[in-house]
């Protein structure tokens, strides 16, 4: 072998071993995470100088010196707060400290900083022990039996300062992870609160609502709130709900223990009548989470049963000694009244309907809006008019609609549909009248008719010209109320300096390599499906409202099978933004025509994701859409008209819609509609005013109301108030400009 070999495999860097690699890795931890380490490293110096990790500290001499609880604060050991943290009670749970320690107080340093989570940590802790303290002495007192079992325990751990760094932690998490973060233990503390209720449940609860409040109070940015923000979420967090409920009836059976609210084991349940109740809150659950109205119904009917039941058996045992069941019944009684509560605030999230509702009619098929797919594929409609197939919707039906099996009525005409929703005695007729052109006259004046039978006002909302000028022709007034952006295809090309924009985000999406997906999401991997989803909650999250509906759609609209898709994909398949298009039938098409019959796409999504790789992606996106649907041979894209913005005013319309106006001021802050517009106009856009068409000036207040509702059917009171104050701000400041 040559000299010159042996030197050049001795200057060879030599592999690190496995356990070098773990010293590195945990010493860059280390130095990232200080707060953590310490306290890691602590607890493993005192299980092994107490041998706790391996013997049970409870047993041990020293155990009343160091753990907390009311028998150490009578006997004058405070410091037991402080040296308490330190151990297990066995040392199954001194590894589980470390564990918890590990994940929770890491995940809180990297989120909040050393010195928010140290002080987090050590408050939590004080709060927690110290709050227990403050509950189990009193009651003791009066002789609460769950109280005196406390008062005689001795405790040691610092979970309850995991809890209170998770709790403040959620607050810096974006939707959605940030209410199903809180729903989890929310679930947790109160399902271990209620049906084993040990001292340390009783400061773990303690310590999260505390620090949920502090938490959101002081650490939260770009978020505000604990409510939920999108139908999907409250669907989510109601159907969690139920299987906390399932999860309880598990627990109960096989830990049974002495709760708060006395014994937590009935001795008439069986296993079987156990798994039963399980199973049937367990399907409850994922219908809820389906978003059926009947699932609601039922879940909310029985969750009032339960929780008025078990107001009246407490008040007959504290005031006659009345003998029930045990306290299984009050346990349980309260999360039905909690969940009683997530069902009326998140009514309007549980809309779709096993039999759908057809009023107008006397068709109650379960397949109505498979029929009215099929009557826009027939007859065409407007840019809008795949949005009646959204629920929650009405349909009234035209001439022909009783009989399933006639497509047309005894003159041959085919039947046509109306679809519309119901708020504050209103019937808000959503886009143009789906019908032939010889029948949508007739169409039109039997819904007016039908709606005034109902003692409903009724109006048209988001028409076009055409059907404003038929109304005009019966003596209705119209206000344009938006204008529909429209690119027409067949002479598309981006050359010239006024497509310079679109032109620069097309170049650079190619450069970065970012891939242009296109399809039905439904039929994405999952993957893609969940980052579209995280995309838009995240979107939805940074508003101070909840989710809009009525004419715009979700993610839920954009799994609609004949529904396009358009994704920005990087390089390394992270999702950076996502459109969803409309289909615009030509009409004339058999059913079950395809694409063929489809002449423009109207856009509806249109969400991105938050940082600088998502920039001008949404303009990539457009742009090629565009140009593959004039491959297609479409005649145009709709960019679709932003809600309550116009580009013109005028005296006449100042004066009748000057509350829309103001709606539209109001929501500006907060959805950017107006702003919405003008970034559409560099996509120089033809324009196409859109109406609302009404019978007289008098209709206005409550068509705005009911509008207004459409818009936001799941904004509470406070939300809604506060947006008239912030609308009502906004138009002084206009008229002051």
């Amino acid at each position: 072998m040559s000299t010159e070999l042996i030197t050049e495999k001795a200057d060879e860097p030599r592999q690190p071993s496995p356990l070098a690699t773990v010293a590195h890795t945990v010493a860059l931890a280390a130095r990232r995470l200080p707060v953590t380490a310490v306290v890691v490293a602590a607890l493993l110096v005192t299980g092994v100088v107490s041998e706790s990790l391996w013997r049970a500290a409870h047993r041990a001499p020293w155990f009343d010196g160091v753990a907390y609880g009311v028998p150490a604060l009578e006997g004058g050991r405070w410091w037991t707060v402080l040296t308490g943290p330190w151990f297990g009670l066995t040392p199954l749970q001194h590894v589980s400290l470390l564990i918890l320690v590990a994940l929770g107080f890491g995940l809180s340093e990297w989120r909040l900083g050393s010195a928010r989570t140290a002080m987090v940590a050590i408050g939590g802790q004080l709060i927690g022990v110290l709050g227990a303290f403050a509950v189990v002495v009193p009651g003791d007192a009066v002789g609460w039996e769950w109280a005196t079992e406390l008062s005689v325990v001795l405790d040691v751990g610092c979970s309850t300062a995991v809890i209170a760094v998770l709790a403040a932690t959620t607050a810096t998490l974006v939707s959605p992870w940030r209410l199903r973060a809180r729903a989890v233990l929310y679930g947790y503390v109160i399902v271990s609160f209620l049906f084993l209720g040990s001292f340390a449940d009783l400061t773990h609860l303690i310590a999260f609502v505390v620090f949920l409040l502090v938490g959101e109070r002081f650490f939260s940015t770009t978020e505000h709130g604990l409510r939920p923000r999108t139908r999907r979420e409250t669907r989510l967090i109601v159907s969690a709900g139920m299987w906390f409920i399932a999860a309880v009836h598990i627990v109960v059976y096989f830990v049974p223990a002495d709760g708060p609210l006395g014994p937590t084991e009935a001795d008439d349940v069986s296993l079987v009548s156990m798994l039963l109740s399980v199973l049937v809150a367990a399907v409850t659950a994922e219908l809820l989470r389906r978003g059926f109205r009947a699932a609601w119904m039922l879940a909310l009917a029985y969750a009032l049963l339960t929780a008025i039941s078990t107001l009246v058996v407490t008040v007959l045992v504290v005031s006659a000694d009345f003998e029930s069941l045990g306290a299984v019944t009050a346990g349980t009684g309260l999360l039905w009244a909690g969940e009683a509560v997530l069902l009326v605030s998140g009514r309007n999230a549980f809309g779709v309907r096993v039999r759908r509702r057809v009023t107008g009619s006397g068709v109650h098929s379960e397949d109505v809006v498979d029929r009215v797919r099929t009557l826009i594929r027939r007859h065409g409609g407007s840019t809008m008019s795949w949005m009646i197939t959204w629920q929650p919707m009405n349909y009234f039906f035209g001439p022909g609609a009783d009989d399933p099996a006639s497509p047309a009525d005894p003159d041959g005409r085919a039947p046509g549909v109306v679809g519309y929703r119901h708020h504050f005695g209103t019937m808000i007729a959503l886009a143009d009248p789906v019908a032939e052109p010889g029948d949508r006259d007739r169409l039109l004046t039997e819904f007016v008719r039908f709606a005034e039978a109902q003692a409903a006002v009724p109006c048209l909302f988001s028409v076009s010209g055409e059907t404003a000028d038929r109304m005009r022709a019966h003596g209705w007034r119209s206000l344009q109320i938006a204008e529909d952006t429209l690119m027409d295809l067949p002479d598309l090309a981006f050359g010239g300096k006024k497509w310079q924009k679109i032109r620069t985000a097309m170049n650079k999406a190619e450069k970065s390599g970012t891939s242009y997906v296109s399809g039905l999401l439904r039929e994405q991997p999952s993957g893609i499906l969940a980052q579209v989803r995280e995309i838009s909650e995240q979107w939805v999250g940074d508003k101070e409202l909840p989710e809009m509906g009525f004419t715009l759609g979700t993610v839920e609209e954009a799994l609609d099978g004949d529904v396009r898709i358009a994704l920005a994909v990087d390089a390394e398949g992270v999702v950076q933004a996502a459109l969803s298009w409309l289909p615009v039938y030509r009409g004339g098409a058999d059913e079950g025509a395809g694409a063929g019959g489809v002449r423009g796409w109207t856009l509806d999504v249109m969400r991105k994701r938050n940082g600088p790789g998502a920039n001008n992606m949404i303009e990539f996106l457009i742009a090629r859409s565009a140009l593959e649907f004039k491959e297609e041979g479409a005649d145009y894209v709709s960019l679709s008209g932003a809600p309550l913005a116009r580009s013109g005013d005028d005296d006449e319309v100042a004066v009748l819609d000057r509350g829309l106006d103001l709606l539209g001021q109001a929501l500006e802050p907060y959805y950017g509609f107006r702003s919405l517009h003008q970034f559409k106009s560099k996509f120089n856009p033809r324009i196409e005013p859109v109406y609302l068409c009404f019978r007289d000036e008098a209709d206005l207040p409550r068509i705005g109301v009911a509008i207004g509702r459409a818009y936001l059917p799941g904004a509470t009171t406070r939300q809604l108030a506060s947006l008239a104050r912030s609308g009502a701000g906004k138009g002084t400041d206009d008229a002051d400009a």
